[in-house]
């Protein structure tokens, strides 16, 4: 079997990041710019939404974390659901650019790849410091239908569907639009099931459940 990438860090934005009182002091504002600054902004919003949850963390303390003025956030994101849209759109970022390395490396191999998809997952799932699925934590903490913020969580799903429906198309499966759905119901069920799986146990458990959907597939196509 190909030699899998290591995942990045997305559901586990606080383990990138240096902590906090380290953070401040290697920051020479000397030569900071305004990237940097909007970076460390990001960098610290991102740690603590993570960690505590979006509703729970206000702009006071996201300022008091990363030593900026408060004009130097709403500088660069006029509200606090601008920060949190951003946090989302730089997860998905990291996400689908692990996704895409994956299945770049098993181009001709569909099943090969969706294996190794639940191979990085299940490792992710496994880490001491995961808190879920970013995407599925926001939308939890949303009841609004139209909130921004809920609306890139829910935008993330559909592109999941969507890359596992091409999977499915891939392997010639009979009805793969169900076979996507219900792909797309073990990987969220397992980002927010993670507590379930003890150690290791996650990779096999992910990648026994695809070789059984797979299965049922083709017989129920038969």
């Amino acid at each position: 079997m190909a030699k899998i990438l290591q995942p990045s860090s997305l559901g586990n934005p606080s383990s990138k990041r240096p902590p906090k009182s380290t953070r401040a002091r290697t920051v020479d504002r000397g030569t900071e710019t305004a990237l940097d600054v909007r970076e460390r902004i990001l960098d610290t919003a991102s740690t603590l939404f993570y960690q505590r949850g979006v509703r729970a963390v206000g702009v006071d303390l996201v300022v008091a974390e990363a030593a900026v003025a408060k004009t130097s956030l709403y500088r660069y994101f006029p509200t606090k659901d601008d920060l949190i849209v951003a946090f989302l759109e730089r997860e998905d970022v990291e996400f689908w650019g692990l996704w895409d390395a994956v299945a770049a490396r098993h181009a001709d191999d569909p099943i090969g790849e969706l294996q190794a998809h639940m191979q990085w997952i299940g490792e992710r799932l496994a880490r001491s410091n995961y808190r879920g699925c970013p995407q599925i934590n926001v939308a939890a903490e949303f009841a609004e239908q139209d909130h921004p913020a809920r609306q890139v969580a829910q935008q993330h799903m559909v592109t999941l569907r969507s890359r596992l429906q091409d999977i499915a198309l891939r392997l010639g499966v009979p009805g793969p639009e169900q076979l996507a759905a219900q792909l797309a119901v073990l990987i969220n069920g397992a980002f927010v099931s993670s507590g379930l799986l003890n150690g290791e146990e996650a990779t096999p458990v992910l990648q026994n459940a695809v070789w059984a959907l797979l299965a049922d597939a083709r017989a129920n196509g038969g």
